[in-house]
């Protein structure tokens, strides 16, 4: 450790670096202290110029064979060129210099974690634990490999140790509710983050972490809090502000949502989501020019924001302008084929412009992406009605059933169709079903055929079932 007893002349790096390039242009030798090699290094390493630090390493290893440390930048900057035979190598000869070097097992165990070999990567990374003074970075990665194996328990355990050694680490504190969301256990991370928020109460990562997870268990007034205490804390922090939005928009407060969204806008660059999430708003307030300005920022900002678009056909759609609206539907439809409100909206602005085989091709496609949805399901099997198609409409009818056995209102919709038809039997006995399953719906009925309130048997049926 010859360096740390260096009361002489340490140079300046500036100067080393000018030295160094000074020899290579005279192809000369001139010497450097193995301190001065590392901060030539370490300069070429920041200024991202992998090729010259690597040739750099060369001379210093000539110049001080017997320094473990060189062998160990070269294996870090084989592994950024991806010279990973190479990299390993370095590391065998660095580890018969200074066996007890931490960075040779850190590094060794982070080029086993990118070939996906686990079980070799932990050990490295435990026998650098035992060499090395700060652990908490290892004690991450190996909390990486675990997520990787599947194992997130056993990963939840390791970030927690890691925060135990530092508080500060911000990427385990983000990971750690990464691995309970995909456990889905909001319940520990929230009482986690609380445990940690009392020993560290100005940690703003995780009042948005704790915001965060109570907002996946839909408790949006907590969430709010969390988030206010995050801004409190950094009051530039930009997500925080976004995701304090989102709860107010799922508490209906729109307008409140709105004036979170703008003050993202104070501290980064404003972005399609946040424009798209202020359109949102505006829609739902029914202030349609608005909306559809924001949702336009949008879609300049970022043309494949599918969201958007669709959002710009909503605001059409509202203004009874349902030409325009499928011409946005599409485009949004263009880039996520999948989504089954897309097609919805489609088929309903298609049967308003009176197309109906389109609007029933439209519906097929939204029963067969979403066959929960059963308001679709009405929709669909009304088209066939109005088209005297009862047969096609019963069809419809019976398979919404199969999907959805608990919903009364397509047991009704199935009576007043079977009455229409005239198939009385099978109408009373959905009939029977139908009150079964939920009396105080049974006003469907009369919504499609008026003429059964004077039908003294069906109003009889109706009556029992309402006196239960």
């Amino acid at each position: 450790m010859e360096e740390e007893y260096d009361f002489g002349f340490t140079e300046d790096p500036r100067f080393s670096v000018e030295r160094y390039e000074e020899m290579i242009r005279n192809h000369d030798q001139y010497f450097f202290d193995a301190h001065a090699f590392e901060n030539i290094i370490d300069y070429y390493i920041e200024k991202n110029d992998p090729v010259k630090a690597l040739q750099v390493v060369e001379y210093a290893r000539n110049q001080h064979p017997f320094a473990a440390v060189f062998l160990i930048k070269q294996a870090q900057l084989l592994v950024v060129t991806n010279r990973v035979s190479e990299a390993f190598a370095a590391l065998d000869k660095a580890s018969l210099l200074e066996a007890s070097d931490a960075d040779i097992y850190i590094i060794r165990g982070n080029l086993y974690e990118s070939m996906d070999r686990y079980t070799e990567a932990l050990e490295n990374y435990e026998k650098a634990l035992g060499m090395a003074e700060e652990t908490d970075d290892i004690l991450l990665h190996m909390a990486y490999v675990y997520q990787n194996m599947g194992d997130y328990d056993q990963a939840i355990q390791y970030l927690k140790q890691c925060l135990e050694q530092n508080m500060e680490n911000q990427d385990a504190l983000y990971e750690l509710a990464f691995c309970y969301d995909v456990i889905d256990n909001q319940q520990e991370s929230i009482q986690f983050y609380q445990q940690y928020i009392d020993n560290e109460p100005y940690s703003y990562a995780a009042w948005y972490n704790l915001g965060n997870a109570y907002t996946k268990l839909g408790l949006f007034e907590k969430a709010i809090d969390a988030y206010d205490y995050a801004i409190l804390i950094k009051d530039s922090f930009a997500s925080a502000y976004f995701n304090k939005g989102n709860a107010l928009v799922n508490l209906e407060k729109y307008a409140e949502a709105i004036e979170v969204y703008r003050q993202t806008f104070e501290y980064e660059q404003p972005n399609a989501d946040t424009y798209c999430a202020i359109g949102e708003c505006y829609e739902k307030l029914e202030q349609m020019d608005e909306a559809r300005s924001f949702y336009k920022k949008a879609v300049r900002m970022d043309s494949r924001l599918a969201d958007a678009w669709f959002g710009i056909g909503v605001t059409l759609d509202f203004e009874e302008r349902y030409f325009e609206a499928l011409h946005f539907y599409k485009k949004a439809l263009d880039l996520d084929a999948a989504n089954a409100d897309y097609w919805f909206a489609i088929a309903d602005a298609e049967y308003k412009l009176g197309h109906l085989p389109e609007a029933e091709q439209a519906y097929d496609k939204v029963v067969e992406l979403n066959p929960l949805d059963v308001d679709a399901w009405l929709d669909y099997s009304s088209i066939l009605y109005e088209q005297d198609r009862l047969t096609d409409a019963i069809e419809v009818i019976s398979e919404a059933i199969k999907n959805n056995p608990e919903a009364a209102e397509l047991y009704y919709r199935m009576v007043a169709y079977l009455f229409a038809k005239g198939d009385y039997n099978e109408a009373l006995s959905n009939l029977e079903l139908a009150l079964t399953s939920d009396p105080d719906k049974h006003y469907i009925l009369f919504d499609y055929l008026p003429q059964l309130q004077k039908n003294k048997i069906i109003m009889d049926i109706i009556n029992r079932y309402m006196h239960h």
